[in-house]
């Protein structure tokens, strides 16, 4: 579990810098993209923290999420900020069912700290997607959000394996 979030809060932390570097930070949309970036920031910064703690190895794709990520990231931003607010939509409506899971799997009590992280990061990332969604990401580029859905499905299910 811990290998596969770090690998997706360092994807999302890619993808907003992406966004960032093509829309810079003078809009609202932007300075809610930095927000949203500095809240990924922390949820990787904690997730490194606990890789270390628990001699976790990182997934060996970081390189593939590094590049995909803040393309991601920019190719939305440049076709325009609502098509970076339906990658946040989509992007935060499968982590929140990862997430979602997860908590699950862990209220047995066998990982508190772990539940406790997981929970916390996703009530951020439903936050974030209530943003974006209230930038008419939730209503605007329906198919690339099912590419996007189905391709963070995918890096879920890869860095569970690699």
């Amino acid at each position: 579990m811990v290998r596969v979030d770090q690998a997706g809060e360092y994807g999302a932390a890619r993808i907003y810098a992406g966004q960032l570097a093509v829309m810079g930070q003078r809009s609202r949309v932007s300075r809610e993209i930095a927000h949203m970036a500095a809240q990924e920031q922390r949820h990787l910064e904690g997730f490194d923290a606990l890789m270390i703690r628990r001699g976790v190895r990182p997934t060996i794709l970081a390189p593939v999420w590094h590049v995909a990520g803040y393309a991601l990231g920019a190719v939305t931003a440049l076709i325009g900020p609502k098509a970076a607010m339906a990658a946040t939509v989509a992007v935060e409506t499968v982590i929140d069912e990862h997430y979602g899971a997860q908590s699950d799997a862990l209220a047995d009590g066998s990982d508190p700290e772990l539940k406790a992280m997981v929970d916390d990061y996703r009530a951020d990332e439903a936050d974030h997607r209530q943003t974006a969604s209230n930038h008419g990401g939730e209503s605007s580029h329906g198919l690339m959000q099912t590419v996007i859905r189905a391709g963070c499905r995918i890096a879920i299910r890869v860095a569970e394996r690699i």
